[in-house]
């Protein structure tokens, strides 16, 4: 296409799937007119809702909440106006602040959360770069904490690697699928696209999950287990699988280690003695033990509803532990597949946005490494693991040394007071902060808080590396010119580092890509050029050269990435979850996804079409039963209230909920779900227990007073937001 009209190939900005999408661009007017599918490795030509029509906030329609345009500080401190500034005012502003707060408490009060949400890898590298080189910490982390942090951690002890070992493509090639605690239909329709297809090839389905999900629909067996008690399950199925001899005792001699000690300590785990805190007849459990091991080409798949738990780093050993004991590994259409969730929450961790190691998952507490990194970036850096984003509550409320607690805390994409469950908690910790940043492309909920906010480009104004959720290194392409007095992220860190004393320029991205090459082997061979060619890149690929094009699988024959080479049988008890459910809070309740909004919806929140689907407060799923019994039909608002909070929403009967059990998904702001959900964490990898808690759901016998209480509240929202008046372009 040539003239006024130009297309332009890139990846969707959502799910993690990796799509590829092809714009049609109006150059004069610098508006994206409508979006296709492009034939990409992960979806050949398909793409969800979000795909198609989730690129509209690039135009700016000022639904939900403005773009942000120029650099705004407040200069009267704390409680002050966000006024507008120059960007050499807002670098020399933030710079001062954080060389003070450094020097009074030193470089571990610092925090800083990336993101994974569209600045891409580059992004990510300098994110962490800036932590590590200029602050002096490695107190740097992003999102992955809240949901796939469990996998990294569980699946590292087990087979020494984190990340999906299958393929997208492979899935549909399996022979069985078991699905734990994920609903690819609204969380990755294009992987569901998958599973689907992977069914209609013959593959059978185990389908482990509360919900009646669109999975679950067409699975061969349903096991509709209690919530929280993925552990017992798993633990049933590994004990069948040694009971019946369903063992691949060939692998486990070649390639396992800890099979004598874990057949000894599973012992107590038979189906008939779980099957009435599982909720699930004993033999179906061993039922689909019997379906997942009468083959080597089954995948494990999983989602947050495995995840996030309190147990959750367990739970993903454990589902290593079938695809261990089964030889499930190693092979083409085999192997575990946490799926990520966000579009780049792979890659940012790949990046090393995590406070345990450098890019390349290379720990930081290995003298070697560090030593590497040191020469690379000429300074000294931290020999000590940084923390987690989850402990900054526990660092700010209730930590008595100030040269230990967080003074300043650098938020780059993301929105901690909407994501982060116990909001009033968030809320407190957020005021108490001496020193925040965000750097953002939209207000949201976290600027009420933010002494400067730095205006970054979003996803489709700039280029970058993404890496999809099987490891695939995927080329992202600018779309349209940036509107407004506004700057990629690597580049405004740079400016931020350049202004505190550590000098960094980059010309482009390619320039830090190939410094991040140079400094992790899994990815060294990765060049821009083969990712062109190719179109995606899976790492490992260690070789620049055309021979090595990436790793479809991992642990090719039975080789793990552990440092012997084996992989690990680890057993855990079942714990049960933080918060049951009394007479005074009768129903449990957890977080899910949707298949039209994503995160915390600044995004699609401005999108018309995707708008137009679902708008506030957002819904909360009951069975019918439950429904009756309270006297609330589809559509009432309702008020649900936990230990920690309340909100309402509207009530949504439905037989996909079990009864005594509630579900919402998290992206609304008026009806912000975590207000309610509890932030105990797993000991190990500090993910929140997001999927149980405790609540309850009360009738409101005053719907006019209800709907007006909504409507006033949504107004004052985008009021704060930028958005003069309720209804305003849409």
């Amino acid at each position: 296409m040539s003239g006024r009209y130009d297309t332009v190939v890139t990846i969707c900005p959502y799910c993690g799937t990796g799509c590829n999408i092809q714009f049609t661009v109006d150059r004069e007017a610098n508006r994206i007119i409508e979006a296709v599918g492009a034939n990409g490795r992960t979806n050949e030509g398909r793409l969800c809702l979000k795909g198609y029509y989730g690129w509209d906030y690039l135009n700016d329609p000022e639904i939900l909440t403005k773009r942000l345009t120029t650099p705004l500080i407040r200069r009267g401190g704390k409680g002050a106006p966000l006024e507008p500034a120059t960007w050499d005012e807002a670098i020399q502003f933030t710079a001062e602040k954080l060389k003070a707060i450094i020097k009074e408490y030193g470089p571990d009060t610092f925090m800083c959360a990336g993101s994974a949400r569209g600045p891409g890898n580059e992004a990510g590298y300098i994110t962490q770069k800036f932590t590590r080189a200029c602050i002096g910490t490695n107190n740097v982390d992003h999102c992955a904490r809240i949901c796939h942090a469990a996998s990294v951690a569980g699946l590292r002890g087990t087979i020494g690697e984190g990340a999906m070992s299958v393929s997208v493509p492979d899935i549909e090639k399996a022979q069985v699928i078991f699905n734990i605690g994920y609903n690819a239909g609204t969380s990755h329709p294009l992987v569901a696209r998958r599973i689907v297809r992977a069914k209609q090839k013959g593959c059978k389905i185990i389908c482990a999950d509360p919900q009646i999900t669109e999975t679950a629909r067409i699975a061969d067996i349903h096991l509709r287990l209690k919530g929280g008690t993925n552990m017992p399950l798993l633990n049933a199925m590994a004990y069948t699988i040694i009971d019946e001899n369903l063992v691949n005792h060939q692998f486990i001699k070649d390639h396992v280690n800890g099979y004598e000690e874990f057949k000894e300590q599973i012992q107590k785990y038979s189906p008939e003695l779980m099957a009435d805190i599982i909720g699930v007849p004993a033999r179906d459990i061993r039922e689909a033990a019997r379906l997942y091991a009468s083959t080597e080409h089954s995948v494990i798949l999983w989602g947050m509803g495995v995840t996030q738990f309190a147990q959750g780093v367990e739970c993903v050993s454990a589902c290593s532990n079938l695809a261990l004991l089964t030889g499930n590994f190693g092979h083409s259409a085999t192997g575990v597949g946490p799926v990520r969730g966000q579009n780049n929450v792979q890659g940012t961790c790949d990046m090393g946005v995590l406070p345990n190691v450098y890019p390349g998952y290379q720990n930081v507490i290995d003298d070697d490494v560090r030593v590497k990194f040191e020469k690379a970036w000429g300074v000294e850096l931290s020999p000590n693991i940084g923390l987690q984003l989850t402990l900054v509550p526990d660092r700010v409320l209730r930590e008595s040394d100030p040269k230990k607690q967080i003074h300043a805390y650098y938020i780059i994409g993301e929105d901690p007071a909407q994501s982060d469950p116990d909001l009033e908690e968030i809320r407190e910790t957020l005021s108490k902060i001496d020193f925040v940043v965000q750097q953002d492309i939209f207000m949201n909920n976290t600027s009420a808080y933010a002494d400067v906010i730095l205006p970054a480009t979003a996803w489709g104004e700039h280029d970058a590396i993404y890496t999809c959720c099987d490891r695939g290194f995927q080329r992202v392409r600018k779309v349209i010119e940036p509107t407004g007095d506004v700057k990629p992220d690597w580049e405004i860190l740079s400016l931020v580092s350049t202004a505190m004393g550590y000098p960094m320029h980059y010309n482009n991205t390619q320039e830090i890509w190939d410094e991040m090459r140079s400094l992790s082997p899994k990815f060294y061979g990765a060049t821009y050029e083969k990712i062109e060619r190719q179109g995606s890149v899976q790492w490992p690929c260690t070789d620049p050269s055309p021979e090595d094009t990436g790793t479809v699988f991992l642990h090719k024959d039975g080789i793990f990435a552990t440092p012997d080479g084996r992989g690990n049988l680890v057993f855990n008890d079942y714990k049960p979850v933080g918060e049951e459910t009394d007479d005074e809070y009768p129903l449990s309740f957890c977080t899910v996804r949707e298949v039209g909004h994503y995160s915390v919806r600044t995004m699609t929140g401005n999108c018309r079409m995707l708008r137009q689907l679902e708008d506030e407060p957002g819904w909360i799923a009951m069975n019918p039963a439950d429904c009756e019994a309270l006297g609330v039909k589809q559509g009432d608002l309702v008020r649900v209230k936990s230990r920690r909070g309340s909100l309402i929403t509207r009530c949504l009967p439905t037989e996909r909920a079990a009864k005594g059990a509630t579900y919402m998904t998290y992206q609304w702001w008026v009806g912000a779900c975590n207000e309610l959900t509890n932030p105990r964490l797993d000991p190990k990898s500090r993910t929140p227990e997001y999927k149980y808690c405790a609540c309850r759901v009360e009738k409101l016998d005053d719907q006019e007073w209800a709907e007006n209480y909504i409507a006033t509240r949504y107004a004052e929202i985008r009021a704060k937001m930028g958005i003069e008046k309720a209804g305003a372009a849409q």
